[in-house]
């Protein structure tokens, strides 16, 4: 890459730290390390290609300036649990909102290819879901109680199992990733397939509402888990294809933090998903209205949470951003 090219590329990410460096802002550690991190990769970069540079000299100075920072500032704040949930990751999770979209809409396509294919081969629904199950569907709904499986095991093994089960599908959605994108996808599309054949069989079976509006009591949040960590691993799996300035190692390590972030900030939903389908789905008798305000609020905190909050953060730190007096050019 040409050095104007490279300078043009990187510039603001470097006037936004040398902005820290000069005013003295306080910002989390977390995130004073990261920036710190991507200058120094800049940094190696510049001392591999720009030798005896303006750029290498300004990136050299700005790292020195910085180290000592970096260390004054090493003990952690006893709010960082607090900060990494409403300060840090959103502003992470903003820059993924493409591949959080690709992910909404791999899972939206075969969820609907796996319906299509129920309705097409009689014998789909019982490939994806087993014989066992789907038998078992089918004499609880001869039996008036087409949702008794959410009834079979007690309210605590049933969390604890639950979450677990999504602890496992979220971590191989995001570890996957590093069969470069196409591991994390094929995890999304297997769930997904899974997903649309499932919710079909309902609907053929005559108690497709019955379904929608207890299934999706949980659902809501343990599918959007799914979507979520794919994302991770889209994240993770990019890292490797398109380091673009970083080395591969240093983007591979970059995706690995951010992407591992990503499936942190899941945890919370893991525990409700789980509390739901455990403790409250099985209450097949509550009235429509209260299943159907589980279900909007669960896809309200989603969507809030991962598409609108960090959209928000990003225009409040390029509003605080633009108040920064003017640096002197680079050149």
């Amino acid at each position: 890459m040409r050095e104007a090219a490279f300078v043009k590329q990187n510039k603001d990410k470097w006037l936004t730290f040398e902005s820290v460096l000069i005013n003295k802002d306080q910002i989390p550690p977390d995130k004073l390390a990261s920036l710190y991190m991507e200058v120094t990769d800049h940094l190696s970069y510049a001392q591999t290609f720009y030798p005896q540079s303006k750029t290498l000299e300004y990136l050299n100075h700005l790292a020195s300036q910085s180290h000592s920072i970096i260390y004054k500032t090493k003990r952690e704040s006893s709010k960082r649990f607090i900060t990494f949930f409403t300060e840090e990751f959103p502003l992470i999770m903003y820059q993924y909102q493409k591949q959080l979209l690709i992910a909404f809409l791999t899972f939206l396509l075969f969820s609907l290819i796996g319906a299509y294919s129920a309705a097409s081969d009689g014998t789909f629904v019982r490939a994806i879901l087993g014989d066992r199950y789907v038998n078992m569907t089918l004499d609880n709904i001869e039996q008036g109680d087409p949702m008794g499986v959410y009834k079979e095991q007690g309210e605590l093994n049933m969390f604890l199992g639950i979450t677990i089960n999504n602890v496992k599908v979220a971590f191989y959605a995001f570890i996957y990733g590093m069969l470069l994108t196409i591991g994390s996808l094929y995890i999304i599309m297997q769930n997904a397939i899974m997903v649309g054949s499932f919710q079909y069989f309902f609907f053929e079976q005559g108690v497709g509402w019955e379904s929608i509006r207890t299934i999706w009591i949980h659902g809501t949040i343990e599918i959007s888990v799914i979507i979520i960590a794919g994302c991770a691993g889209m994240v993770l799996g990019n890292s490797i294809l398109f380091p673009n300035t970083y080395t591969r190692l240093a983007s591979f390590k970059r995706g690995m933090k951010n992407g591992l972030k990503i499936v942190v900030s899941t945890v919370p939903l893991f525990i409700i998903a789980g509390f739901l389908e455990g403790f409250v789905t099985r209450h097949t008798e509550m009235p429509d209205w209260l299943a159907i305000l589980i279900i909007a609020t669960s896809l309200a905190i989603i969507l809030f949470y991962y598409v609108y909050y960090p959209i928000k953060k990003h225009k409040e730190e390029v509003a605080r951003l633009a108040l920064i007096p003017n640096i002197e050019e680079i050149y």
